[in-house]
């Protein structure tokens, strides 16, 4: 998978995941377990995800993740 021509398309949460779906059909999933912030968010919150074409965002947690981060299994705060 490239990077450099992938384009996230949409984003959600479901099951304690984070579901990824990019341009050309593949899905991306990671626990929110594996993130502090997105741990203790509500499911409103988790779901309140603004999608760029460089990674996700969540406003209500002030949490960003790259989509090139995702990919190396780097998935924010490891506090």
């Amino acid at each position: 998978m490239n990077t450099l021509t992938e384009t996230l398309t949409s984003a959600r949460h479901e099951a304690g995941k984070i579901i990824i779906s990019l341009q050309s059909g593949v899905c991306i999933t990671f626990p929110i377990k594996d993130n502090k912030r997105l741990e203790n968010a509500s499911h409103e919150q988790l779901n309140n995800i603004e999608v760029s074409p460089f990674g996700l965002h969540w406003p209500d947690i002030d949490e960003d993740l790259s989509l090139r981060g995702i990919i190396d299994g780097d998935y924010g705060q490891h506090i």
